[in-house]
């Protein structure tokens, strides 16, 4: 056997961790990085869009996440990143296998 009873804890863990958390990233990390190279591509071309970049940091207009949005981003991140890597480790492990 390649994994203690440990080791698969951890794994089913990691798992139901990542399976919550991405649904929940997922969105607001595409809004950041859509928004972001679409400001930056408007802003190349001297169109000036000071809406898309409140939308980038976080002012929705009727609810300002300003003040926690980027940490909250860069949080989710690291969890998603980090629930992940046993997931990708395990993967590859077992196709190896094959």
């Amino acid at each position: 056997m390649l994994f203690s009873a440990n080791d698969m804890r951890l794994l089913r863990q990691s798992r139901k961790i990542h399976r919550i958390v991405v649904p929940v990233a997922v969105a607001p990390i595409i809004l950041v990085s859509l928004s972001g190279a679409l400001y930056g591509s408007l802003i190349n071309l001297n169109i000036e869009v000071p809406w898309l970049l409140k939308v980038h940091t976080g002012n929705f207009g009727f609810v300002n996440l300003q003040p926690f949005y980027s940490p909250v981003l860069g949080l989710l991140t690291l969890v998603v990143a980090v629930s992940g890597i046993p997931l990708l480790v395990n993967g590859r492990q077992r196709s190896s296998e094959s």
